[in-house]
């Protein structure tokens, strides 16, 4: 399914006026010879209930992974992770400032009405609205889109924003810097258009599964909260013919041996995660059906450094210092997974980073300095130190959270109460503050160290950060800004390097995918590091 990519990948990178006429939007490509099942009907595990099918008020992967079916983009991902056309057909820049895309013409809502330009100004104005309260409107912000930072702050009106309708099918953006990699950002979810006429209909409704009306490959058909959402084709779909599932199921499983049990019954084709405790057995039984990828995320514990005890710099590096990364990584885990001491994964393109001083530090050396750093804060036998670690309903965070406060039990005396809560309260608590200590992970949404970076940025929210420093916003500021590769790269250095330093998350493992998929799935995209899924371009072989 790869195109271009030596082409795409030099021409963004370098900064050069782009065309994606070279590149091919990709649906199921079916190898010779393979044979169809009658019946082309797909079940995925996705870890828990969806908090919402509005793009632009989503932050969670389990949402992407429904939303890439059911609305289409200006690009997608093939198999590989390429930026590839999705609504627009090509695009160009002659400075990386401003972008102009070039829609299909045969692009579709599922309602019947086209699909326009205008459908894009919309939905980007909406994203970066204060009255929608969009979790990643910080996400525009950081394009340097025109005005959005304004905007955002409730200082300008949303009609400011740096996109046009030049035509009904020429969508241009406009940014106040140079961003090499802006087309790779426009893959993301709240980057994703919504029907005007639908949301303004019904509000907060439009949702519902009689009200829905998408541009993607699939609609809703049904939608039972905590036990399935059911998506069939979109018949409106411009590449509908090209597209080979009639129906695709997504199953909201927090267990892991349930969706493991329920997937070797035949129930489900694709699990969300596979439970740890069983990974050696079924890559011995089962090896056909494990499949095992790299992955833009990290998994780190995140500090409310607005709280005692976290307010305190000493506490946290102590607390993360004491974090025996190698016994996660490779004992409790043991799929492949690294140790992390920088938010970015080092599987991030073109990002090597020098390895933090205490990263550098055996186990046992690590264990010495915490012990001093948390005497050093005033905790002892006699005074020691208690806080509560939240984490999002799942056994996989429960083994891992139990095995990290018996090290800190261990090595430090210290008293963990572990308290997990449902996907939805779990965001809410964390973007509230209402935490000490929490469990986090973050995928990157575009293959380039920013992803990351900007997370940690004073006013991104996204994800429970609570984290402000001067000193870093600059650093982020002044990494878009840059006007050279090299350049840009020592500023994300820094930042980590600052990270390590304040200490606002303990780094714990970069992941990898690791679930269980059928062999009667084609088109699974085993080489997509961001495990962009889309169902359009899988299908059901026959046995």
């Amino acid at each position: 399914m790869l195109k271009n990519k030596i082409t795409q990948s030099l021409l963004l990178g370098a900064g050069l006026a782009f065309a994606a006429t070279a590149l091919t939007a990709t649906a199921a490509e079916v190898p010779a010879g393979v044979k169809l099942a009658k019946i082309q009907e797909l079940v995925r595990g996705n870890g828990t209930e969806v908090a919402s099918l509005d793009p632009q008020k989503v932050e969670g992967v389990p949402e992407s992974h429904v939303l890439r079916d059911l609305l289409e983009g200006l690009v997608n991902q093939d198999a590989n992770g390429i930026t590839i056309p999705g609504v627009a057909e090509r695009w160009e820049t002659k400075d990386n400032k401003v972008f102009t895309f070039y829609l299909r013409k045969d692009a579709k809502w599922s309602n019947g009405d086209a699909v326009t330009a205008d459908d894009f100004v919309y939905s980007f104005q909406r994203a970066v609205d204060p009255m929608t309260a969009s979790p990643y409107s910080w996400y525009l912000d950081m394009t340097t889109m025109v005005n959005a930072s304004d905007i955002i702050a409730g200082n300008k009106d949303k009609s400011t924003l740096g996109v046009k309708a030049i035509d009904a099918y020429t969508f241009e953006v406009t940014l106040e810097n140079a961003v090499p990699y802006f087309v790779k950002m426009m893959a993301h979810t709240t980057m994703k258009p919504v029907h005007k006429a639908t949301v303004e209909k019904f509000g907060d409704k439009w949702t519902k599964p009689e009200n829905f009306v998408g541009n993607g490959a699939f609609i809703v058909n049904k939608w039972v909260v905590n036990e399935r959402l059911v998506l069939v084709r979109n018949e409106k779909y411009w590449d509908n013919a090209n597209t080979v599932l009639n129906k695709v199921t997504y199953l909201p499983i927090e267990n892991q041996v349930s969706e493991m049990n329920r997937f070797l019954s035949g129930e489900i084709d694709i699990t969300n995660e596979l439970p740890n405790e069983h990974f050696r057995r079924l890559k011995k039984k089962h090896a056909e059906s494990v499949a095992i990828k790299g992955n833009l995320c990290t998994y780190y514990y995140n500090f409310n450094t607005h709280k005692p005890p976290f307010d305190d710099v000493r506490v946290r590096k102590a607390i993360s210092y004491s974090i025996d990364r190698n016994i996660i990584a490779n004992a409790i885990l043991g799929q492949g997974q690294k140790p992390a001491y920088f938010l970015t994964p080092e599987i991030v393109a073109d990002f090597s980073p020098e390895m933090p001083a205490y990263g550098k530090l055996t186990q046992k050396e690590r264990n010495a300095k915490a012990k001093e750093l948390l005497a050093d804060a005033g905790y002892n036998k006699s005074n020691p130190l208690e806080f509560s670690l939240l984490y999002n309903t799942s056994e996989n965070h429960k083994k891992i959270a139990v095995a990290i406060a018996s090290m800190w039990k261990k090595n430090l005396g210290v008293s963990v109460t572990l308290e997990n809560q449902e996907w939805k309260t779990y965001l809410e608590s964390k973007k509230q503050g209402d935490f000490e200590a929490s469990r986090a992970g973050w995928c990157g949404d575009y293959n380039e160290a920013s992803t990351f970076t900007s997370l940690m940025e004073g006013s991104n929210t996204s994800g429970g950060i609570h984290y402000k420093s001067a000193a870093y916003d600059k650093l982020t500021k002044d990494a878009v800004k840059a006007t050279s590769e090299a350049k840009r790269q020592a500023l994300y250095y820094a930042q980590e390097a600052l990270l390590a330093k304040d200490m606002p998350i303990a780094p714990i493992y970069q992941y990898v995918t690791a679930r269980l998929v059928n062999p009667h799935v084609g088109g699974y995209a085993v080489n997509n590091a961001q495990d962009q899924l889309y169902s359009k371009d899988m299908y059901i072989i026959a046995e």
